[in-house]
């Protein structure tokens, strides 16, 4: 996302949730003094920003039901092979491709990779609305399977990527075997994020949420193998 994009979302998200000026700063580019604390839990790598100027570390616990921005502001949805198959049978689809036909996009797309290199993705993604086109990839729109009341429709067999926010992760060669990292995605739409003194408020999501990207890294390279997916760098 570009940084006058973050500033919208976060211009937007100001109107009903107080934002840390610090914080706010940090996403926006304008504080640069900024450590990568590495820490491993159980099989993941995160990657937390910590404020040297500040002395303090970014930590993120979760408002739902209060806010549901992660569901209402999505810019895509790709899907894994297993939830083409969990999502069709939920969706009333006897055949996997037809689910595919009627219920998803294939769109291609470039992120910035850890290193600083261009990673290009291909996904098949769940269409977030049902008149959906390529042409709407990337944007902010409300999923469809978003209830009245802030929950999902589909939990708990929505896609994968949903259990991930506000966490990106990749895989990294470390000696022959593969690691899992993962970050947090500052796109200025969770209020979420908070500065603290330690890890420790935060000990309980980590162990949680390293079990959830690690299975989703694996899922994410089956699909790909199966060629549902396809992912290069340059």
């Amino acid at each position: 996302m570009s940084q006058k994009e973050i500033e919208e979302s976060l211009n937007l998200l100001q109107k009903d949730w107080d934002v840390d000026p610090i914080l706010r700063n940090f996403m926006l580019g304008k504080i640069t003094d900024v450590s990568d604390y590495k820490i491993k839990v159980k099989d993941v790598v995160f990657h937390v920003p910590y404020l040297n100027s500040e002395k303090k570390y970014i930590l993120w616990k979760c408002y739902w039901p209060d806010c549901h921005n992660c569901c209402d502001r999505q810019g895509r949805l790709p899907l894994s092979s297993d939830d083409l198959i969990t999502i069709g049978k939920g969706l009333k689809y006897s055949k996997t491709s037809d689910f595919i036909k009627n219920e998803t996009l294939t769109a291609t797309y470039q992120e910035p990779g850890p290193s600083g290199q261009m990673t290009t993705m291909t996904t098949i993604n769940l269409k977030r609305k049902t008149d959906e086109t390529e042409a709407d990839d990337g944007t902010h729109i409300s999923c469809r399977f978003l209830d009245g009341e802030g929950g999902c429709s589909m939990h708990p067999d929505r896609p994968g990527v949903c259990y991930l926010y506000p966490f990106s992760s990749w895989l990294e060669n470390e000696q022959g075997k593969a690691r899992v990292h993962a970050t947090y995605q500052f796109t200025g739409d969770c209020p979420g994020f908070y500065l603290a003194d330690s890890l420790d408020p935060m000990k309980d999501e980590f162990k949680d949420y390293s079990k959830t990207i690690y299975d989703y890294n694996m899922a994410s390279n089956r699909t790909n193998r199966e060629g549902f997916g396809s992912v290069s760098f340059s």
